[in-house]
């Protein structure tokens, strides 16, 4: 079987990783630079084409896209899926998960548990926000932000609202939603291959730091989920339709509560902290799915 890792960078621990799980499984595997790829379309006919290498035949592909390139990446990933090619990451998924309003809008859709989230886009609508996810502390989110990036905690109605207001000044986006106390400072990671939580880790922020996100300085551990972390982990990626992802939720008093479903997550963190081989699981979903032509139906989800 032939498999190509779509990756703007071969140094990458999870593309590297991905390319040696294959390649110990017997496949024929190669690195195609999505950004470097372009497409043509005529009628009856759709290909993609890289001046810098040789795309050719590929029976199955596992997107790597960052968010920096999520509109391109998703260009490629649908071109692959009109030539029948299996991927592991759908194009409209990835659309999905990551715009972050629509992904919590589908998953509230969903009844998948969420915290109490607000968008605005006037000044004249803050107090109004404020008091529907519950007053202060809350926290603010940019919504093109990632890794922690554009969140900010505030803890007074003051600060709140200074902060919106700068945002809105800029002709920032933002989503507003209520603190979880009880998380203190933590956050779970789950992630699901294929319908199933291959992998679970606990991050904890930095004494001080309420974001967890390793790449803030936060360290994680093994942990072991409850059924109804497991569950709550499978129904978003569900309703996202995603087959592979990171599933990020915080521990509160009313149970697990999703924050962010990650399309393209990283691997170097759940391996090193699991010490599971979660790059094989990947590679074993492609090798049960070829020919199997469930995920490239017409979607039926209208939002």
């Amino acid at each position: 079987m032939k498999i190509a890792v779509l990756s703007r960078n071969p140094e990458l621990y999870s593309t590297r990783r991905l390319l040696e799980a294959a390649q110990q499984r017997g496949h024929d595997a190669l690195i195609i630079n999505h950004a470097n790829c372009y497409v043509v379309m005529e009628k009856g006919l759709t290909s993609v084409h890289s001046t810098l290498q040789d795309v050719g035949q590929v029976d199955a592909i596992i997107p790597r896209i960052g968010a920096s390139v999520t509109f391109y990446g998703s260009a490629i990933i649908r071109q692959f899926e009109m030539q029948k090619v299996f991927t592991t990451l759908g194009s409209l998924a990835l659309v999905r998960a990551r715009d972050k309003l629509r992904c919590l809008q589908i998953l509230a859709k969903a009844d998948v548990d969420i915290p109490r989230t607000a968008f605005a886009k006037h000044p004249r609508d803050i107090q109004s926000i404020i008091d529907q996810v519950g007053g202060t502390p809350l926290v603010i989110k940019l919504l093109e932000g990632t890794q922690g990036l554009g969140v900010v905690l505030a803890e007074t109605k003051t600060a709140a609202r200074s902060v919106m207001e700068a945002f809105y000044g800029l002709d920032a986006n933002i989503l507003v939603q209520e603190f979880i106390k009880e998380a203190k400072g933590a956050d779970i990671r789950a992630f699901v291959v294929n319908g199933k939580v291959v992998g679970a880790m606990r991050r904890q922020g930095q004494e001080g730091e309420f974001r967890s996100n390793l790449h803030r300085g936060g360290s994680g551990e093994l942990i072991k989920l409850t059924r109804a972390e497991k569950a709550m982990a499978v129904k978003a990626c569900d309703a996202l339709g995603l087959k592979v992802a990171g599933v990020d939720m915080l521990p509160s008093a009313r149970g697990p509560l999703v924050i962010e479903v990650n399309p393209s997550p990283g691997l170097e963190g759940i391996e090193t902290v699991t010490g599971i081989d979660i790059a094989g699981k990947i590679i074993q979903y492609v090798e049960e799915n070829i020919g199997n032509t469930e995920g490239r139906k017409k979607d039926k989800i209208g939002v």
